[in-house]
């Protein structure tokens, strides 16, 4: 009897096994990944209860006094270690309190190049109880200015590189606006903080100069084009930088991984993922000035690197390097990161050997986070049971031509179907909040959704859309909007299209990103309409762009038009002249294609156009 019971229980439990891995197949790995976030989310809920507000900051505090000696950066050779970038970024506190008068919830904007000293300023001015603002160090003139304009910064704080930047622009900067150099040697108006440095102390900063109230709290500020206008500077909590600190830990790094960070810091990814991942870890990362795809993997050689931060044109890039030997001869076992095409995800581990993708979605504003923890080839991310307990979220129907969300007789907005795409909507609320824009409230609201499914409530736009298969993974389909991304940044088409319409020749400019072989995202095209009895300068046009753009932004193509279409809300037909591309053998309008060797355009030949199309021409 008891023999057969056990057979029966024993039968039973193998039936089970056999439903549940036919049916839900990633069920257990979907639980313990869930359980991993639980037991941070109750480990927070602790510090919140013991009146304990602990925030990235505090971490690193935390590693410095434990682990002093232990490397944290480690640039070009030299290493960092967590008490030297303590006593660093103390001197850089102490040496602005003393000459400055900075205070507590003060905005600094910070333009600097990946090095050790944009953390050594970011977190001396994070002791201070100071907002820093991340300044994409690749903008100049007019973009330049209006990123800081709209942070409405005290102070700005420049690094060595960079400092040609801002000379131009420092006629125009508000008088109260103080400007220091990470440099001896300063131009005029500009102070030189190295200098102050050297008579500064590198005592601690009393901990009631940061200490905070609430998590809510705003701590930083990320530039994103978002999808519509100009840049906005996205408010970054301390409790978004915290979720964005754990993103490392929650893919399965650990305090002995060694973190490769090639990504610029003035994005969140190697910011809050990677310099906020490693601080949360107590890890080590190297931090590299500018990715380069030939010393790639001899740094990764050469320090040992365990883990490293990737966008999927990055891989791209790696994959078309020339082959050698020894090439999966590295201890890799980790790449955190976004954008990842299937064809290039498969390629990179056939070539690289046997490490572990782990691809996530997030915007730097967004309160939605998708995470490939199966590491599924292709997806972004995956949704469960599980995960819907937290995050609401749906994809809804977009009309293309109206480039807005459909609604039905009722007013209300429709799911699509699993398999069709739709535009990816996060719920607003007290869980999963949307903390906007610095400056007006209309740019916060421009990226709301009111009313959707029920009278009163309210989502966050994406700007993208998704797909979501019937196992649950979801998969990035296209962005909507005034943006497109190109070379690992967001392109800003109304910014591009100010530039060029500042010509005198130009009457409109139209600004759009198309597909290009070999290439992740969309390369920039304009479509142009000449004023009445002006002719093309295409080196005007040229200039105008090199020198008031930053090069990702630079459109790649150029097409003269007769006139343009509109969409029935009168905004510029953009949908057909992406789909019809460069093609000069399909495109009766004159076609263009940037020279930078001819500072110039030049025209789109049919000879140019296939070398561009075999991947012989690069953009």
């Amino acid at each position: 009897m008891l023999l057969s019971w056990f057979t029966s229980l024993g039968a039973g439990a193998l039936f089970l096994h056999f439903v549940q891995k036919l049916l839900f197949p990633y069920f257990w790995d979907d639980l313990w990944f869930l359980l991993k976030v639980v037991r941070y989310g109750i480990k927070m809920e602790l510090y919140k209860m013991r009146g304990e507000l602990v925030t990235v900051l505090d971490k690193f505090l935390c590693h410095a006094r434990k682990q002093p000696q232990k490397a944290f950066i480690i640039y070009e050779g030299g290493i960092y270690t967590y008490g030297d970038v303590d006593k660093r970024s103390n001197k850089i506190a102490h040496a602005l309190l003393n000459n400055s008068s900075l205070k507590k919830g003060d905005i600094v904007a910070l333009l600097m190049s990946n090095e050790p000293d944009f953390v050594h300023v970011w977190f001396g001015l994070a002791k201070l109880g100071c907002v820093v603002a991340f300044l994409n160090s690749n903008l100049r003139s007019n973009s330049l200015l209006h990123c800081i304009s709209a942070c409405e910064p005290t102070a700005v704080v420049v690094g060595g590189d960079l400092l040609g930047s801002i000379e131009e622009i420092l006629p125009s900067l508000p008088k109260h606006v103080r400007v220091w150099g990470m440099k001896d040697s300063v131009p005029q108006g500009v102070v030189s903080l190295s200098e102050k440095l050297s008579l500064a102390s590198d005592e601690p900063v009393p901990p009631s100069y940061h200490v905070t109230s609430s998590l809510k709290s705003t701590c930083l500020y990320i530039f994103t084009s978002g999808t519509t206008g100009l840049p906005k500077a996205a408010v970054i909590s301390q409790l978004q930088a915290l979720k964005g600190s754990v993103g490392l830990w929650a893919f399965g790094c650990t305090a002995d991984d060694i973190v490769y960070i090639t990504l610029p810091l003035y994005h969140s990814s190697g910011a809050l993922l990677g310099i906020g991942g490693c601080v949360e870890l107590g890890a080590t990362c190297v931090l590299k000035k500018k990715f380069s795809a030939s010393q790639f993997w001899n740094d990764c050689q050469k320090y040992n690197v365990t883990v490293f931060q990737y966008i999927g044109e990055l891989c791209r890039y790696l994959c078309k390097q020339p082959q050698r030997e020894g090439e999966k001869d590295h201890r890799v076992r980790l790449a955190v990161g976004n954008g990842m095409s299937s064809e290039v995800w498969r390629q990179f581990l056939d070539r690289f050997g046997n490490i572990k993708m782990c691809e996530f979605y997030g915007a730097t504003e967004g309160n939605i986070v998708f995470m490939n923890h199966i590491g599924k080839i292709g997806a972004v991310g995956k949704t469960n049971f599980f995960y819907n307990l937290v995050f609401a979220f749906e994809l809804i129907k977009y009309d293309f031509q109206k480039d807005e969300p459909m609604r039905n007789e009722q007013g209300w907005c429709c799911c699509v179907r699993k398999g069709e795409p739709g535009l990816l909507i996060s719920r607003v609320n007290t869980k999963n909040p949307f903390f906007g824009y610095a400056g007006s409230y209309k740019h916060t609201k421009s990226k709301l959704l009111f009313d959707v499914f029920k009278k009163g409530d309210v989502y966050f736009n994406t700007g993208d859309l998704m797909v979501q298969d019937h196992e649950n993974f979801l998969y990035f389909w296209d962005r909507i909007g005034d943006t497109f991304r190109w070379k690992g940044e967001n392109v800003a088409t109304t910014e591009v299209a100010d530039v060029i319409g500042q010509l005198d020749f130009i009457q409109e400019a139209n600004v759009y990103g198309v597909p290009v072989p070999g290439y992740e995202g969309k390369a920039g095209m304009t479509s142009i309409i000449l004023k009445p009895n002006k002719s093309l300068d295409l080196e005007k046009v040229y200039d105008q762009v090199v020198t008031f753009l930053p090069s990702y932004a630079c459109p790649r193509f150029l097409r003269i038009q007769d006139k343009m279409e509109t969409t029935g809300t009168f905004k510029l037909q953009k949908l057909q002249l992406v789909e019809e591309g460069f093609n000069p053998l399909k495109i009766s309008d004159p076609l263009y294609f940037i020279d930078n060797l001819k500072k110039c355009y030049v025209p789109l030949t049919k000879e140019i156009y296939n070398q561009i199309m075999l991947e012989n021409l690069k953009l």
